[in-house]
């Protein structure tokens, strides 16, 4: 396997299978620990606040451009490993745990940015296409955890826990052997901190940053919630529960050909009108799915893989939206500030629709809606002036 875009990939998805294992696990885990569907997105809130505090760090601390991308990604591999297996302790309570699951998150934060580094530095050209490949990876990574718990029904939850933990072992072995391309100013400890902020003076790559806020926004509530929305839609059908990890699996994994497709089509239409398309359906599925989710159940399982397939097929078009408008000397750190504040969204978002989701229900979808809106207006700049045509 000589290709470095194809290692970066398979590299991405197994590194980042450490993103959602309790959401994999969610009617096991809540069941032996007692928990309720807040404690849930606590959970996952977790992560994504350590993935925001990591990333703050990589990008004003100058880490991602002053130090080897796969260096640093190879050690965030291997440290996520290791917080994620904690989580099983013997005396692991719901306390502990949310450690465990903070310090994930900012391992996260030396493996999602640096992989999209890693790209841009092995595949200038073309990069919206390559960094759907990338974004695709992640998302059949954060699938992963559904699939495994499939696999492994009548097991332990805890073994996947422990797979997701080694499978980013194998990782980092991948990246630290690879190492950087050759197509970025090489990494010196001379970059000055803070140098983040100044691509936000540049108003493509502020469009771009906004509308990946909005994106962010709606994906990680509703990839919190997929499991939630499964079940109630198999219990409505009279469907085996046991279906609940494989059809979440699978609506969660399809965002793997959705960012393909955006791929393909970035390079004939250019990352703003693809985004925007994308942006635009799965806007339109959070307006429609209160009135749909109570219907048959194929068209329900229908919208549901819709939605996973345009949920995330935008996400790698803001990075390479922002790739290009962003000057490549301190490229790095401004991608890990445009994904702390992204990611800082999620938070708010996760924890509304998991708090309101049994007193509103399905009109849940409406709150994540918003992170669309924001992303059309934002766009209207980029769809004028794309850099990535």
């Amino acid at each position: 396997m000589n290709n470095p875009l194809v290692i970066i990939v398979i590299a991405q998805l197994l590194g980042t299978s450490l993103w959602f294992t309790p959401n994999g696990v969610a009617s096991a885990l809540m069941h032996d620990w007692n928990l309720s569907l807040d404690q849930l997105g606590y959970l996952t809130s977790a992560v994504q606040f350590g993935f925001i505090i990591g990333t703050s760090i990589v990008a004003f601390s100058g880490f991602a451009d002053r130090y080897r991308a796969s260096r640093i990604f190879a050690l965030s591999a291997i440290c996520g490993a290791v917080f994620n297996a904690l989580f099983l302790l013997p005396d692991s309570n719901f306390t502990s745990a949310l450690f465990w699951r903070f310090m994930t998150g900012v391992s996260l934060a030396g493996i999602y940015p640096l992989g999209m580094k890693l790209v841009v530095s092995w595949v200038p050209g073309k990069t919206g296409h390559a960094l759907g490949w990338l974004v695709g990876m992640l998302t059949l990574g954060t699938s992963l955890p559904h699939a495994m718990r499939g696999m492994s029904s009548g097991l332990d939850w805890q073994w996947v826990i422990l797979g997701a933990s080694f499978l980013a072992v194998i990782a980092a072995g991948m990246i630290y052997r690879l190492g950087e391309g050759e197509h970025l100013p090489a990494s010196s400890t001379l970059v000055r901190k803070g140098k983040a902020l100044a691509a936000f003076k540049v108003p493509e790559f502020r469009a771009a940053a906004l509308a990946y806020f909005g994106h962010c926004w709606e994906l990680y509530a509703f990839w919190t919630l997929v499991p939630v929305l499964v079940l109630a839609t198999l219990e409505q059908a009279n469907w085996s529960v046991y279906l609940v990890p494989w059809v979440s699996f699978s609506i969660v994994a399809v965002g793997l050909p959705g960012c393909l497709l955006a791929g393909l089509l970035s390079r004939e239409w250019g990352s703003a009108r693809t985004a925007y398309l994308m942006l635009l359906v799965s806007g339109f599925v959070c307006l429609i799915w209160p009135f749909v989710a109570g219907g048959s159940i194929l068209i329900v399982l229908f919208v549901l893989l819709l939605w996973g397939t345009t949920v995330i097929a935008d996400s790698a078009q803001y990075s390479a939206l922002a790739a290009a408008s962003c000057p490549k000397e301190y490229l790095g750190s401004a991608l890990s500030l445009m994904n702390s504040i992204g990611f800082f969204m999620t938070i708010f978002s996760i924890s509304l629709t998991t708090m309101l989701y049994s007193h509103i229900g399905n009109y849940v979808a409406w709150i994540m809606l918003v992170g669309p809106l924001l992303g059309l207006w934002s766009m209207r700049i980029l769809l004028k002036f794309d850099p990535t045509r």
